[in-house]
């Protein structure tokens, strides 16, 4: 008898310890599974939180590229990437030294650097005339995490870099090539900031391109995208939140009719898709602004297939080819059973009025302009991949590119949580927006804030800086045809604009400050029935998720938290963000 009341007692205190264990467990939900959200996840998991990862599309990894390898950056240019691809111990191979810097395809014919200085010197000549003009524009900003430090700055803010390039005098050819190589890693020079450009060219001053192309990624960045996802526990795919409701106790976040909660949220998902989340208390007037204001820079990618290849065999393995007759960027490699690909990038406004082709006329007319290159191309054709991130509704374009007037309006907006919820995603880093470096580096502060909140710790709310008084330089637009793959206004001459005078920014707005949500006990992260879901057509899905759908019960007035879902292995591999 006494053996056995000890032993009832025993079970008893351990099922209390297992109730207050659970009860003590943080959680929290991260929203979106590109690589900034698969970052933030996997960094809380690994600090003990309980997480569960939302992905509304059926796949993991975001805005991925379509090469099978990419270049990175050694430890210099881009230190957590690296730190995370020796973690997962992912495969690389050092870059050829002759696709470290970028070459050039001006009217079909392949250049590298050093061949355009002797055979087209005007144009190298322009070019290095270019960069200088660059790096004094560069050193203009001390530090490029606060651009807006004096009102010279601040007036950069109200031109566009059209209008700048336009007081340069650059030659025809130079004049194209760049404003490819700028709406390629940005978006088209009309519609571009020039303080934003300054502080991007400040970021990578002294940087060499050969330290950014140091070497290739094996697999590319979708088996960077697969790392994270083999660690993670509980991932659910094709749950795209339609609300995020905040209180004192927690956080709720609906997918359809059902609830889930947790202490604190991450939200990593592209700036266009905030558009789409209710958010509970609403977001002020700045941040709804900024979500329809904001500009974001186009692409198209098309990935083109060919039995053997049809140009230059030196060009095969070239990082980057800037084409001034509307190729976009070119990526060239070789196929992985033979053959070669090559990945042109459409960006800008080459992509905006591509919208209303259909995905075969885009790539015919690609296919055209490379056929009067190279005759064998359409002979050796064999098929096309495409991605088109412009017309996406929940992406509305590839990656932040501040236009006129922006920078003033919403710099580091979101990089402060409100109440319990964390931003991430490349819009939200200051450094390298638009990056694999830029996606990790804002995954990892979410997840540090979510932590210092879970602490007690409070954050300024981001203070409003005002508009310049000076309206911002119309942006110009060409007509379709001028547009077309890279003929646009920008490849004109144009008069040059004066710029406006300095101004002397009004006093700011006060911020209303959020009091900190008291930290109170946390509760489980896992869903609770609200009203009986219907039940979407079965899919297989495309990373490892929790499949199992609590039974429908009629609505309560009160949710109440449910088991925390078994942890599921990975079952396939995902995608990633952009990663130029």
């Amino acid at each position: 008898m006494s053996v056995g009341w000890l032993r009832a007692c025993a079970l008893v205190m351990l099922g209390l310890f297992s109730v207050s264990a659970l009860a003590k467990d943080k959680t929290a939900i991260v929203i979106g599974g590109g690589l900034s959200g698969l970052t933030a996840a996997y960094e809380l998991q690994n600090k003990g939180w309980q997480v569960t990862l939302l992905e509304a599309k059926p796949s993991l990894g975001g805005r991925s590229g379509m090469a099978t390898s990419e270049w990175i950056g050694n430890d210099k240019t881009q230190p957590v990437l690296n730190k995370y691809v020796s973690t997962f111990k992912l495969s690389t191979a050092p870059a050829p030294e002759f696709v470290r810097t970028p070459s050039y395809l001006i009217d079909g014919e392949y250049f590298s650097a050093a061949d355009l200085a002797t055979k087209q010197p005007a144009t190298a000549d322009a070019l290095k005339r270019f960069e200088k003009t660059q790096d004094d524009l560069a050193r203009s900003i001390d530090d490029p995490q606060n651009p807006l430090a004096t009102s010279t700055l601040q007036t950069l803010d109200q031109i566009n870099v059209s209008n700048w390039l336009d007081k340069q005098n650059l030659p025809a050819t130079a004049r194209q090539l760049i404003n490819q190589q700028i709406r390629t890693r940005y978006d088209e020079p009309s519609r571009l900031s020039l303080l934003y450009y300054a502080q991007q060219s400040r970021v990578y001053r002294g940087t060499s391109d050969r330290d950014l192309r140091a070497s290739r990624l094996v697999g590319g960045s979708t088996v960077l995208a697969q790392a994270f996802v083999k660690q993670l526990k509980t991932i659910k795919t094709n749950s795209p939140v339609s609300s995020i409701t905040q209180d004192k106790d927690g956080v709720t976040v609906k997918v359809g009719s059902v609830g889930y909660q947790a202490d604190y949220v991450v939200l990593a998902v592209p700036l266009r898709a905030l558009n789409k989340i209710q958010m509970i208390p609403s977001l002020d007037a700045q941040h709804m602004g900024a979500i329809k204001g904001t500009n974001y820079g186009w692409r198209d990618q098309i990935m083109l297939k060919f039995k053997t290849p049809v140009w230059e065999p030196k060009a095969r393995m070239s990082g980057e080819i800037f084409s001034n007759t509307g190729l976009g960027m070119l990526w060239i490699e070789p196929a992985l059973k033979g053959g070669a690909n090559v990945v042109i990038n459409l960006s800008g406004d080459n992509a905006r009025v591509m919208q209303a082709f259909g995905d075969k006329q885009m790539v015919d007319q690609v296919l055209i302009r490379l056929h009067a290159f190279y005759p064998q191309a359409r002979g050796s054709f064999t098929g096309y991949e495409i991605r088109r991130y412009s017309t996406d509704p929940s992406m509305g374009g590839a990656y932040l590119a501040f236009g006129p007037g922006q920078i003033s309006k919403y710099w580091r907006l979101w990089e402060r949580p409100i109440q319990r919820v964390a931003f991430a995603g490349e819009h939200t880093d200051t450094l390298y927006p638009g990056t694999l470096e830029g996606a990790l580096r804002t995954g990892q502060r979410a997840a540090s804030q979510v932590e210092d909140l879970a602490a007690g710790k409070s954050f300024e709310p981001a203070k409003v800086v005002p508009a310049a008084a000076a309206g911002a330089v119309a942006a110009k637009k060409g007509n379709f045809f001028s547009n077309l793959f890279g003929g646009s206004d920008d490849d004109k001459k144009a008069e040059p604009v004066k710029a406006p005078a300095p101004y002397t920014p009004p006093a700011p707005d006060p911020a209303p400050v959020v009091a900190p949500a008291p930290v109170e006990a946390p509760k489980p992260a896992t869903p609770v029935k609200a009203e009986p879901a219907k039940k979407a057509p079965a899919k297989k899905p495309a990373a490892k998720t929790d499949t199992k759908k609590a039974p429908a019960k009629a609505p309560v007035k009160k949710t109440e938290p449910a088991k925390k879902p078994a942890a599921k292995p990975a079952a396939t591999p995902a995608t990633e963000t952009k990663a130029q």
